[in-house]
């Protein structure tokens, strides 16, 4: 939990799908480098707003306005406060950190979805095989 007191949540990659496919509002933030965003794929209907991105490899100053400006329009669910968030980068730990930073802002309603994109290296060093967004065989788009 953060400062601000908002949870939050974590929610599986299958749960996030459909979710989405449920409610038109939801947003799914893909907070990793241009280069990941672009070169290994990305969750189909993502957002990409870099947490922390080339040249400099440091946190996205502004990271917050660019998720806010990305949220404008989104329509709410009956009986949520505000549309979902769910964030995403390669194995969870980059959204966690952009949850956060997003919530102490005043955010509501933001999950990080399990595992990322290509989840946690397995004990040969690939990703892909133990969890996460392509694991799970949901749809996702490469350039």
């Amino acid at each position: 939990m953060s400062d601000s007191a908002v949870a939050i949540e974590s929610i599986s990659p299958t749960d996030a799908w459909a979710i989405m496919q449920s409610e038109p509002g939801v947003t799914l933030i893909d907070v990793r480098s241009d280069m990941e965003f672009l070169m290994i794929g990305h969750p189909r209907g993502a957002v990409n707003v870099p947490w922390i991105d080339a040249p400099d490899w440091v946190v996205n100053v502004n990271f917050v306005a660019n998720v806010r400006k990305a949220l404008l329009g989104r329509v709410s669910a009956k009986g949520r406060r505000s549309s979902p968030v769910f964030l995403i980068c390669r194995s969870g730990n980059r959204s966690l950190d952009a949850a956060e930073a997003l919530a102490s802002d005043g955010l509501s309603d933001i999950s990080v979805i399990e595992g990322g994109f290509e989840g946690p290296l397995d004990d040969a060093h690939h990703r892909n095989t133990v969890a996460g967004w392509r694991f799970e065989d949901l749809p996702w788009e490469q350039c």
